[in-house]
């Protein structure tokens, strides 16, 4: 199991984070109907020794509608596209149906409970693989398709899950998502502080632990500086996220500023002391775009012209505070 497994699982060992994850990121209606306070993870005397091995994550079960009818939910964690993902899913299917008759923890009606595989998947390219068992198997005749396979797993692929307003309510899972996704640290603070705010209080240290030990298992790979072992609240996580950040930039700028003043004192030996000045900001302002957003626009150079050093300097500034290379100039 790899370490991205591990923290997750521990993250989704609580019954909380699987609430959030069914009334965020579920569509439909049918979530209406379910009895999230009827939650109850799968414990190992449920499943043999085969699921248990190649079963790595995490199985929950909850009632649904006013039946006794159990809706299994199997959570994998992937951070690799894996093509045979449905193929994988069909084998623990099959595996937790036979447990439950092993086990003759089927309902009165003898059915076998409707299953809901998950997959969440947070690698850097999209996912493209197909999530249907049907695209994997070889075309068949007309009259031998009805006795195939079917199997479909529900993809959450996390890079395109948490959009621009998946903050704005209280979702654990939504701000979790957010600080793996992140691309900017305004992004991750953000999201940081959304999960110090929302687990504080009595009654919320169960769950801060468990996202304490996500920051200090996933964290290297949010920031590989910060001392995530060493944290013991989520306030101090953030706080130390606020602190690398503001060396960060003030770093950047430091560099930006050696980089450019032998331009600007080039430039100043011929066109005058301030003049000199000027080019250098202009200087540092464009490397500082090209290296946050990509190559200037030509209009953009051209607006630069002719402004004065107060003015680049601000724009400097903001750089690093925007999303967009149009904001830096709003």
């Amino acid at each position: 199991m790899t370490d991205h497994d591990t923290s997750y699982k521990f993250l989704f060992a609580h019954a909380e984070m699987v609430r959030d994850l069914l009334l965020g990121f579920m569509e439909g209606g049918w979530v209406r109907g379910l009895d999230l306070a009827s939650l109850e993870k799968v414990s190992d005397g449920y499943v043999s020794d085969d699921l248990r091995a190649r079963h790595n994550d995490v199985l929950w079960r909850v009632r649904w509608k006013r039946e006794w009818v159990y809706l299994y939910l199997m959570l994998e964690f992937q951070s690799r596209v894996d093509h045979y993902m449905p193929l994988r899913i069909l084998t623990y299917t099959g595996l937790l149906y036979q447990d439950l008759l092993r086990s003759e923890a089927l309902e009165e009606t003898g059915c076998l409970p409707p299953v809901l595989p998950i997959v969440l998947y947070n690698g850097r390219s999209r996912w493209r693989a197909s999530t249907d068992l049907s695209d994997l198997i070889q075309q068949v005749p007309e009259a031998l398709k009805p006795y195939q396979p079917r199997q479909k797993f529900l993809l959450l692929d996390l890079g395109i899950q948490v959009g621009e307003g998946a903050l704005r309510e209280r979702n654990l899972v939504a701000a979790v998502f957010a600080m793996e996704t992140s691309e900017t640290w305004r992004d991750m603070l953000r999201a940081s502080l959304c999960l110090v705010n929302w687990l504080e209080g009595a009654g919320q240290a169960h769950l801060q632990q468990g996202v304490l030990e996500w920051l200090r298992r996933r964290g290297p790979r949010l920031d590989s500086q910060v001392p995530w072992q060493e944290i013991h609240n989520l306030r101090e996580a953030h706080s130390m996220l606020e602190d690398r950040v503001r060396v960060w930039k003030a770093q950047f700028r430091r560099e930006g500023l050696a980089e450019g003043r032998q331009e600007g004192i080039k430039q100043g030996l011929e066109q005058g002391l301030e003049q000199g000045s000027t080019t250098e900001a202009r200087n540092i302002l464009l490397r500082q775009l090209r290296r946050r957003f990509g190559e200037v626009p030509a209009e953009i150079e051209t607006r630069l012209n002719g402004v004065n050093r107060e003015q680049l300097e601000d724009w400097i500034d903001r750089v690093y505070e925007v999303e967009t290379m149009e904001a830096v100039f709003d």
